[in-house]
């Protein structure tokens, strides 16, 4: 579907699409919806709508707007070499950052701020080279990269809707997260049932990062919103 651009990868596709899989899957009557980076933006997209059966949110590693995403990640930049941000610069200036140069920049802050496993585990490489194959739906929503948001989320976002969910939420992020406190606190400011986990060892994927014990978390979590 590399021939389809900015009118058809919306965020409401993606929320119709999310809808149509519980319908598939048939758990219509009760599910949990758990959502990482994007996912975690989608997830409370969806949450705020009120959808019939769902149970628990999860929302790991999500900015709730791109302006404080933008915000923070130039804060990050700014901590990196200054060789590292100034062939950044050029090649963003250039419109040049497809190339090798401008790559190998992005890897300082990913190994930063996206995962600190290096080199990076298979599953997180493998998703990687999927979005470098086909990078259609990630440069037109987002961007060439995490920081550099040029696509149609770049204005994004849902502060001013979370009031709408009311479902216990969980919020996941990692000490050297580019998704920092900052841009996650409005979902703990304005969604009533909330709580927040914070892995200090990890960055963007600590799901990846500290495994287990952000899968015990999250275990926990739906043990509980089960048991009520």
């Amino acid at each position: 579907m590399r021939e389809k651009g900015a009118d058809f990868w919306t965020v409401d596709f993606f929320t119709a699409e999310l809808t149509n899989l519980i319908d598939h899957l048939g758990v219509r009557e009760a599910y949990h919806v758990f959502g990482q980076s994007w996912g975690g933006m989608l997830g409370a997209e969806f949450a705020v709508l009120r959808p019939k059966g769902l149970v628990s949110l999860t929302i790991a590693d999500s900015p709730a707007s791109m302006q404080l995403w933008l915000s923070e990640a130039n804060r990050l930049r700014d901590a990196l070499p200054p060789e590292v941000q100034a062939v950044l610069l050029a090649h963003e200036a250039a419109g040049t950052t497809d190339s090798k140069a401008y790559k190998d920049a992005v890897k300082v802050f990913y190994e930063r701020h996206v995962c600190r496993i290096v080199p990076m585990p298979d599953e997180v490489a493998t998703t990687f080279a999927a979005i470098e194959a086909d990078p259609t739906v990630y440069h037109t929503m987002n961007g060439p990269s995490e920081f550099h948001v040029i696509g149609t989320l770049k204005n994004w976002s849902i502060i001013d809707r979370l009031d709408a969910i009311d479902v216990p939420t969980l919020l996941i992020s990692g000490g050297h997260d580019e998704a920092t406190p900052a841009t996650v606190q409005p979902y703990a400011d304005h969604i009533k049932n909330v709580r927040w986990k914070i892995f200090e060892n990890s960055s963007h994927m600590p799901h990846v990062e500290e495994k287990d014990a952000s899968l015990r978390a999250v275990d926990d979590f739906l043990a509980e919103c089960e048991s009520t």
